[in-house]
């Protein structure tokens, strides 16, 4: 009779389960509440033009090319479910179909509303990665389908860097399920702080990223960072990133939330309905570098104006040891770094 009762309680548990809609199911039962507890806040600038930008709608609006320019054969538009298709090879570009030169109005992406949310717009995703003694590192990446270059001594004359497709991230690493150490992306490197030095939203959980005019590098303070040296950032210098409180944005809200296996290399879904298959494909996300003879083009010493578009998320190293991708010379920085502040800042922290 005990056994009876147990097992239709059993039933009851199960099926109340199975009633819910499948992503709420998956996601109450697998993600860690803190994975959104203490989900970073942004802040774009308030000169931004180049906003987060859905991922369909990227792809939608591109087609495969290989990096000499040469069509690749798809009869189907490109989507986040048969991108993994094309990953036979990796000189891949999912190439805009009007050219980067166009600077067509889907480039722009989506500006967030006052409440910090992008409406039907779908421009980031959170993986999270287990690791030994109790580790889980969270990365939340966030997609802009254009990425404008800086400016050189401040001369638009000498602006370099543009791409189209912009993935970056900021990384928070948890064990024992509290936050200890947050990473910063910054262009090709970044930067790590203790999580107790970042700023906090009013929330007093959530950290703050200042997301750069155009580049949309993320910076733990506001202010300008020139970047010429690689993870050294200074006030002052010829290759500045400029960063301040202007648009509020939540790249939680909307989220695809995935699980990636260290030891398989796998990625999966917590939430059934999110396509997974987008996150096997290992081209670039964006159009191959303009040559040199090419319309628009600039070279200066190497720099080019008009850049290739990046890889992935797969590609971010997410198995890394050290809170930073390259573990020699990662310094988890305990306080934040001094810093100008150019100009007016915007309005306070949410």
């Amino acid at each position: 009779m005990l056994s009876l009762y147990y097992c239709t309680v059993i039933l009851l548990l199960v099926t109340h389960s199975l009633s819910l809609p499948i992503g709420r199911r998956i996601q109450q039962r697998d993600v860690p509440d803190f994975v959104r507890r203490y989900a970073p806040v942004a802040y774009l600038s308030a000169t931004e033009k180049y906003f987060p930008s859905d991922l369909t709608t990227h792809l939608a609006n591109s087609h495969p090319v290989t990096g000499s320019g040469d069509p690749i054969p798809f009869t189907s538009p490109l989507s986040l479910t048969n991108l993994n298709t094309l990953s036979d090879q990796t000189d891949i570009y999912t190439t805009s179909n009007t050219g980067i030169l166009s600077l067509p109005p889907w480039f722009h992406g989506t500006k967030p509303s006052p409440d910090g949310t992008l409406g039907t717009t779908r421009a980031s995703v959170i993986i999270t990665v287990s690791k030994p003694n109790n580790i889980l590192d969270v990365f939340y990446f966030y997609f802009y389908t254009y990425n404008q270059g800086n400016w050189v001594l401040d001369n638009p004359a000498l602006e370099f860097g543009n791409h189209v497709g912009d993935w970056e991230h900021t990384m928070i690493r948890f064990q024992n399920s509290l936050p200890q150490s947050v990473y910063y992306s910054q262009h090709s490197t970044g930067q790590a702080f203790s999580y107790s030095a970042v700023e906090k939203a009013p929330d007093g959980l959530r950290p703050v990223v200042y997301v750069a005019r155009g580049s949309h590098a993320n910076y733990a303070v506001p202010g300008p960072h020139d970047h010429t040296i690689p993870g050294f950032n200074s006030p002052v210098g010829p290759l500045k990133d400029h960063t301040d409180r202007g648009v509020y944005w939540d790249p939680s809200v909307g989220a695809y939330v995935y699980e990636y296996d260290v030891a398989t290399g796998k990625f999966r879904a917590y939430d059934q309905n999110d396509p997974v298959e987008f996150l096997g494909f290992e081209g670039r996300w964006g159009d191959r570098q303009l040559g040199d003879k090419e319309k628009g083009q600039i070279n200066v010493f190497g720099a080019r104006k008009y850049t290739g578009g990046p890889t992935g998320p797969r590609d971010k190293k997410l198995a890394r040891e050290a809170v930073c991708p390259d573990s020699k010379g990662c310094w988890v920085r305990p306080v934040l770094m001094p810093r100008e502040v150019d100009g007016d800042e915007g309005g306070d922290v949410r």
